[in-house]
């Protein structure tokens, strides 16, 4: 049935009051009281009646959106395969068949046998609208096979472990965890994580294969509801590694991986502020920590002394030392210079020899891939930029040389001297420099339709990677730029926490003031930009049209974070109690409630012109919950004083990442970019 005007929400008065003051939320229904699951048919309409109108909306365009599909999966090599990878007796790899949408995971003896199929993940996604592998571990001595998988997008995944050589899954069956899943003890057991009630991993788990799950033990279990655990193996395979942090204090326990049960060693107790990693090498670890300087120094100490550290590489200003990797002979640091991704070969017996490696564009990504072995002569790297396919290569340590594994493939072809991309600073309004990657064709138009995207959160860097899809707007004439924003750690440490807490708006006055910047060098206009961003990209997408509405001509919202203030006070949900040192706690703090509640997206909205907007969301997704978005739009729909297009579509059957799969995930992004084309008035003849 086809309508003429989009669903309208209904509004049901709603109060809360906090701190003496009373906020108003009529869309506060749409939060089913059931969830997660998700059963209230007025509910369930509503979202309905929203895929219906999007669904409507874009029907004229479906023949784009066929068109642009075609040509991003023609860019993807259908029947492929990653570089083979020695570890210990096998080389293991995973493939992909022509046509399909998930890989297969596959291995062959050293020494010579037959190909061996480990993991089909086509066959276990078959029937199932959606599919996710979460982890995956071959026991140590390479008989077994343990993995998680994830069918409903709600990032709750059921564990699973099978004789590889037979392909028979014995009976142990771990539901709920949300974790790696780390062999110990002579292959007899797991560890790993259950997420609780809250979607919270709180706890390390043993299970001994053949036992019932009632009887696993629990490792560690973490009181503060705003840490999370996670386990790992040592590199030298000798030690699980157990850790529980927020996003800005971490603590570490060892125990032994032949004796799990044995009484962990504290590496150091948790100091608020503090974070630190470990590994370690024979009896001595090394430990990457921010305690002295805010861009980190590595450290060491004696197993038997594990707090009292000593400065192995210390904290600078200008070098963000981001992590490292120990192998018998040596360890590899990684960090950033300038924002630009940097790897340093180091050695153990002449601490003065210092190898770093070198990569040729002024602007690229680069970094350790996967180097499963401790004891190596080369090393597995990734490198990639916004004009050059993702690179595999292997570094061999005696000549120092790089050598050329394997190069993304584009099927349909692709001409690397077509394009240019620049590294650009541009100032934001107090001053500040703020990096910006842009790429574009060498022949595109001045003043042409750009493409802004940015994150800004949680100290995560947007890396300038060569991307597929992004070509089906830059050979439209597009420009497409990455605005570095504070809030992520693009700049080093000092450059997240310039962006977080009671310097949050900084993300957003970055995101604005580099379009602006990006208009005044003449590569665009305003109207003719369009922008994206997800999660607490997608919170920056909704502060931005409500400060400065009439610089976009599109926005893309993916399950946007714009009800800040309540999921903030609500520390019943999943992520809440976890994410108050990122922005602070609304519920003790008056000052953090009216901070948030200024930048609020969704209670900022007001009655105003606001640009075209797409906006998508999961109802399963535990990160963004589907109501944030959903009542963003309901109050725009309200609110809004224009006519422009206000779309939203939420998945039913899946999560915070959208659809699985690769090709399914690239209808997606068609349908995202034959909106921004039809908003901008971009035509493809």
């Amino acid at each position: 049935m086809t309508v003429s005007t989009p669903p309208v929400a209904a509004k049901k008065p709603h109060v809360e009051t906090h701190h003496d003051i009373a906020i108003s939320d009529d869309y506060a229904w749409l939060r089913d009281p059931g969830y997660p699951e998700v059963t209230d048919p007025e509910v369930l309409a509503h979202l309905a009646a929203e895929n219906a109108w999007f669904q409507q909306r874009m029907a004229p365009h479906q023949g784009r959106i066929d068109a642009l599909f075609t040509e991003m999966r023609g860019r993807i090599k259908e029947a492929d395969k990653s570089v083979p990878q020695k570890d210990g007796d096998w080389l293991y790899w995973i493939e992909f068949e022509e046509g399909a949408e998930y890989k297969k995971w596959w291995r062959r003896p050293i020494v010579g046998g037959p190909d061996e199929l480990i993991l089909d993940e086509v066959a276990l996604a078959a029937g199932h609208e959606y599919f996710r592998l979460g982890a995956i571990a071959v026991s140590n001595d390479g008989t077994m096979l343990a993995w998680s998988v994830d069918e409903n997008g709600s990032e709750r995944f059921t564990a699973r472990v099978k004789v590889i050589a037979s392909g028979e899954v014995i009976p142990d069956e771990i539901p709920g965890t949300l974790s790696s899943l780390v062999w110990v003890a002579g292959d007899t057991g797991i560890v790993y994580s259950l997420a609780n009630e809250q979607w919270r991993t709180d706890n390390a788990r043993l299970h001994w294969l053949g036992t019932t799950l009632q009887s696993d033990v629990e490792l560690y279990h973490e009181a503060d509801e705003g840490f999370r655990v996670g386990a790992a193996l040592s590199a030298n395979e000798q030690w699980l590694i157990i850790g529980t942090s927020d996003h800005e204090t971490s603590e570490v326990r060892l125990v032994p991986a032949a004796d799990p049960l044995a009484e962990p060693i504290l590496v150091k107790p948790r100091q608020p502020g503090v974070e630190y990693d470990v590994e370690l090498r024979e009896d001595q670890l090394t430990i990457h920590t921010n305690d002295t300087h805010e861009n980190f120094r590595l450290a060491t100490a004696a197993l038997a002394d594990p707090g009292n550290w000593t400065t192995l590489i210390e904290g600078s200003d200008a070098f963000y030392l981001t992590g490292f990797d120990l192998f018998r002979d040596f360890y590899v640091i990684e960090g950033r210079l300038a924002g630009l991704d940097q790897i340093e070969l180091r050695y153990y017996d002449d601490p003065a020899r210092i190898e770093p490696i070198t990569f040729p564009e002024a602007s690229y990504s680069a970094g350790l891939g996967d180097n499963p072995e401790w004891a190596v002569e080369k090393l597995r790297l990734s490198y990639e930029s916004m004009v050059s396919p993702a690179t595999v290569y292997d570094y061999h340590l005696a000549d120092r040389s790089l050598e050329v594994l394997k190069v993304q493939e584009l099927p349909c072809g692709y001409d690397a001297s077509l394009y240019v991309t620049e590294r650009l600073e541009i100032a934001a309004r107090d001053g500040t420099k703020v990096p910006v990657s842009v790429v574009m064709r060498k022949d595109r138009d001045s003043a042409g339709p750009l493409h802004l995207y940015g994150y800004g959160a949680y100290g995560i860097a947007i890396d300038p990677g060569f991307s597929t899809t992004r070509l089906s707007l830059v050979d439209r004439g597009f420009a497409y730029a990455i605005a570095h924003i504070r809030g992520g750690d693009d700049l080093g440490r000092a450059w997240y926490k310039a962006g977080k807490l009671e310097r949050r708006t900084n993300a957003f006055t970055d995101f604005v003031d580099v379009a602006q910047g990006l208009i005044e060098r003449g590569l665009t206009e305003a109207g003719q930009i369009s922008i994206s961003g997800g999660s607490a990209g997608g919170e920056l997408m909704g502060a931005v049209i409500n400060s400065d509405p009439a610089l976009w001509g599109a926005v893309v919202a993916h399950v946007p974070f714009v009800d800040v203030l309540n999921t903030m006070l609500d520390a019943s949900l999943p992520l809440t109690p976890g994410e108050w040192p990122e922005w602070g706690n609304p519920i003790e703090d008056k000052a953090a409630f009216e901070l948030i509640r200024s930048y609020s997206p969704y209670d900022q909205v007001t009655a105003q012109a606001y640009p075209p907007l797409l906006v998508t969301a999961g109802l399963n997704d535990p990160r963004v919950t589907y109501w944030e978005p959903a009542k963003w739009v309901a109050r725009l729909r309200e609110l809004k004083t224009d006519d422009h297009e206000l779309l939203l579509k939420t998945n039913m059957g899946a999560g915070h990442g959208g659809k699985s799969g690769r090709f399914e995930s690239l209808k997606e992004t068609a349908e995202e970019f034959a909106f921004i084309l039809w908003q901008l008035g971009v035509r493809d003849d």
